[in-house]
């Protein structure tokens, strides 16, 4: 633990604080966060780091160690959601209809902020160079590959984020070795009978009874084609189906999410996903059109990532805060970082029913206990840091 690193922190917290609350009053939606865009490059400028704009949105900055050293990549993610928020009483409720920052990445953004100005403050010390990634548009899981593609991952040896998250409870961090959040894959099966008069079934193939039986009976794939101890999750969101109530429906158009842990699941649900659509169209004398399309990756933090992040923790805050949360089957798009590149991604727990900060994240009550904000800065910080002197070659 560097004590210097706390001390900055803990001093510009009301800073830190400020700007999460200015954020969150002005949310941007994925791809059009150009004042947050801008508002970050303001503050890099402040504490004294050069940084580079990306494009349409996002930004990336360096700060280059006193001595030589590896590259440790620090990333936060900036975008809000199209969510109306629902307190009466804050007071720095959004100002953009319809939209909130309903996930915490307003916090995430100022917290990386403050860690940056810290790890400034014992730049003669560091060996080796901090990258800043401040990340655009996750909530629809395009915004890393758009960083990566930009360039931001080259020569990075190490990279590591963090997650505001509710559900934890105050004064815990979790970064366990493993999976952390699932692959988010969508689907979307399109059948085709043929229509006809409401009165005159048997002269149609009623496209809302082949989806209806594609729904209720491709929950097998989970239960009795994948592995009970690997975790997956198939969900049909999405259905629309039919024209009018007295004619027979010729389209039905279903979209889902496939949740998985282990990329063999994974795989094999898409497969039995497209066998399951065609042979229940087939069933009914229809046919089934599937488009699978790949989303985030699973997170899966690297062991010795992980493991540095614990030493970080208990460090840094006590043994008492290290927290072992189970994985959670949402999807994160910082796993497209730890494809090449080991790291870790860490939950910061902000759950306080005092203060209302238990909403599940999207909701739009959801709010962030920003005392936590603290420990997810120095987290940041100290993790850079201490990275860079284990692994000065």
């Amino acid at each position: 633990m560097n004590e210097k690193l706390k001390r900055e922190v803990k001093r510009n917290e009301e800073r830190m604080i400020a700007f999460r609350r200015d954020l969150h009053r002005y949310p941007e939606l994925s791809w059009q966060e150009i004042r947050t865009t801008n508002r970050v490059v303001e503050e890099l400028g402040r504490i004294g780091l050069e940084c580079r704009r990306m494009e349409p949105t996002g930004v990336v900055a360096e700060l280059v160690g006193g001595k030589p050293g590896k590259t440790v990549a620090l990333r936060a993610d900036m975008d809000a959601l199209p969510v109306m928020e629902l307190s009466e009483t804050l007071a720095y409720k959004s100002e953009n209809d319809g939209k909130m920052h309903a996930c915490g990445h307003d916090a995430h953004t100022a917290m990386l902020l403050n860690a940056a100005e810290a790890l400034v403050s014992v730049k003669d010390e560091l060996r080796g160079t901090v990258r800043f990634i401040f990340q655009p548009a996750e909530e629809i899981t395009e915004g890393a590959e758009a960083m990566i593609e930009q360039g931001v991952m080259t020569d990075v040896d190490n990279v590591f984020g963090i997650h505001i998250w509710s559900q934890m409870p105050m004064n815990t961090i979790s970064c366990n070795v493993g999976p952390v959040f699932a692959s988010a894959d969508v689907v979307e099966v399109h059948f085709t009978g043929r229509g006809g008069h409401g009165a005159m079934p048997h002269a149609c193939v009623d496209a809302s009874v082949v989806a209806s039986a594609f729904v209720m009976g491709a929950q097998a794939i989970v239960s009795r084609e994948t592995d009970p101890l690997e975790p997956a999750v198939f969900t049909v969101g999405r259905m629309d189906v039919g024209t009018r109530y007295n004619v027979i429906a010729e389209h039905a158009i279903l979209e889902g999410t496939i949740r998985a842990f282990n990329p063999q699941v994974r795989e094999k649900l898409e497969q039995a996903i497209r066998r399951y659509a065609e042979h229940v169209a087939a069933t009914y004398g229809a046919t089934a059109d599937v488009t699978y399309r790949y989303g985030t990756h699973a997170v899966i933090n690297e062991a010795d990532s992980a493991m540095l992040a614990q030493r970080v923790v208990t460090d840094s805050f006590g043994r008492d805060v290290l927290f072992s949360d189970r994985p959670t089957t949402a999807g994160e798009d910082f796993s497209y970082y730890l494809q090449d590149t080991p790291g870790c991604f860490a939950l910061v727990g902000s759950g306080n029913a005092e203060k209302d900060t238990e909403w599940a994240h999207h909701h739009g009550r959801f709010n962030v206990d920003e005392d936590a904000m603290v420990l997810g800065a120095e987290l940041y910080a100290q993790y850079a840091f201490a990275y860079l002197t284990e692994n000065p070659f």
